[in-house]
C-alpha cells in the first residue's frame, strides 16, 4: 500500500539578524548561577508564605 501524502522538505529557517537572549548562549557557570538565583527566589517566596 502506497503512502498517500507526499513528504515535503521545508527550507531551513533563516536565523534572525538580531537574535534575542538565549539560555543556550550562556556559559555553564552562568547557567548554574542563574539557576541558583531562581532557586533562592523560590525558597524566599516559599518561606514568605509559610512565615
Amino acid at each position: 500500500m502506497a503512502h498517500t501524502h507526499a513528504h515535503v522538505r521545508h527550507a531551513p529557517h533563516a536565523a534572525p539578524s538580531e537574535p534575542g537572549w538565549s539560555l543556550l548562549r550562556l556559559s555553564a557557570g552562568a547557567r548554574v548561577g542563574l539557576a541558583a538565583v531562581v532557586v533562592a527566589a523560590l525558597w524566599l517566596a516559599t518561606l514568605a508564605v509559610i512565615f
